[in-house]
């Protein structure tokens, strides 16, 4: 990780971002609004998908409006996606799928998150 000039955090690598996206999610009330998000955006994909492709514009709306009403009500922090709008996708889904298979726990201890 590196500083520039605005004391913005650049990360090297996704792995490197990774920690800094599971501390910005410390509090689990914080990532169950985002497992909710998430969760709803693969019915809606299909949707879009399948039966009409309108249905696609919903997706940032209710993947974020989840994630977003955790982070200014619940974290009380910026969500990372303002900065790292490509990592902060993907680490949402890596976080997500990393509590579906019982990862999350060994993650967060290693990134330094009780």
């Amino acid at each position: 990780m590196t500083e520039n000039s605005s004391n913005l955090k650049r990360f090297e690598s996704f792995d490197a971002f990774y920690p800094y996206y599971l501390s910005e999610h410390a509090d689990p009330r914080c990532r169950a609004l985002h497992y909710i998000g998430t969760t709803f955006t693969f019915p809606i994909l299909l949707a879009g998908i399948f039966l009409n492709p309108w249905i696609l514009l919903a997706l940032p709306f209710v993947g974020y409006g989840f994630a977003w009403v955790a982070h200014f009500f619940v974290e009380k922090n910026r969500p990372a996606t303002f900065t790292y709008p490509l990592w902060s996708l993907i680490g949402d889904y890596k976080m997500y799928f990393s509590w579906l298979s019982g990862r999350l726990p060994a993650q967060l201890k290693a990134a330094g998150i009780k």
